[in-house]
């Protein structure tokens, strides 16, 4: 079974180049442009992981979005990795906080990001 991924990301080339990224991959890949779009398609598509960025425009941003999904169990705990140019100190225990299972700086190469997948895949199959 192909994992199912939603790419939640404001900057169409940013989506286009992850997805690019992933496509050669075992993955089902759904894509978002706004947290609340993303929310939505969380709760219809059920996706076991999310890549989220967390600078977007609009009420809810990426930190926002991961809290709510980590909040309700009703979401199936996907896993979710956040992916942002902010890489302060700071910036990585609020996402953390948030309840995000990794963090990535931009730019990230794509070998990271398909190794950070994986691992966190990984991880999830060992605990069903």
């Amino acid at each position: 079974m192909s994992t199912r991924i939603l790419i939640v990301e404001d900057h169409a080339d940013i989506r286009k180049l992850i997805h690019m990224t992933l496509e050669f991959e075992n993955y089902e890949i759904h894509e978002a442009s706004s947290a609340q779009e993303g929310l939505e398609a969380t709760q219809r598509l059920r996706p076991q992981l999310l890549l989220l960025d967390v600078m977007m425009p609009g009420a809810m941003n990426g930190l926002d979005l991961c809290r709510r999904v980590k909040s309700d169990p009703a979401l199936g705990a996907p896993q979710v990795v956040l992916l942002t140019a902010r890489g302060q100190s700071q910036d990585i225990e609020a996402g953390m906080h948030a309840g995000a299972d990794a963090y990535l700086l931009k730019p990230f190469s794509p070998l990271k990001l398909i190794e950070t997948i994986e691992r966190l895949s990984f991880s999830d199959t060992d605990q069903a």
